[in-house]
């Protein structure tokens, strides 16, 4: 079941990059977005259902000209499946120089469907709160 669940992550990410639109039949409709997990976000905590996702990613890629993602990892955990990756872009408000930064995501899934993704600027991170040391 787990290798499916990664499956089922790789799928979404993967269409997300090519198309910019998210397979909305594969999350859940209480699905929930979680930034708090990542190192001082200052911003909207929580995210909920694909909306949410979809508003929380609008806001996100516009600050950027450029913004790619690069998927590097999927850690498998049971119900959770870790992905880890690099994003790159220029910031579009400031005309700062490109910035790239790691980050990784605990997306948890039940009944072939996404739940919740929590986010996390730290890999090792993320890993630890699965219970898989980075």
């Amino acid at each position: 079941m787990s290798q499916a669940n990664v499956q089922i992550v790789r799928r979404v990410l993967e269409h997300y990059l090519a198309t910019d639109e998210l397979l909305g039949e594969l999350f859940a409709p209480t699905f929930v977005w979680d930034m708090s997990t990542f190192r001082d976000w200052p911003e909207q905590q929580f995210y909920e259902g694909v909306e949410g996702l979809r508003t929380f990613l609008r806001g996100w890629t516009a600050v950027f000209d450029g913004w790619e993602i690069e998927l590097d990892a999927f850690h498998d955990a049971g119900e959770t499946v870790v992905d880890i990756g690099v994003q790159r872009g220029r910031p579009n408000l400031t005309g700062g120089p490109p910035v790239e930064a790691v980050f990784a995501h605990v997306w948890t899934l039940r009944d072939n469907l996404l739940r919740r993704a929590e986010v996390y600027a730290d890999p090792a991170e993320a890993l630890k709160a699965v219970g898989l040391e980075g």
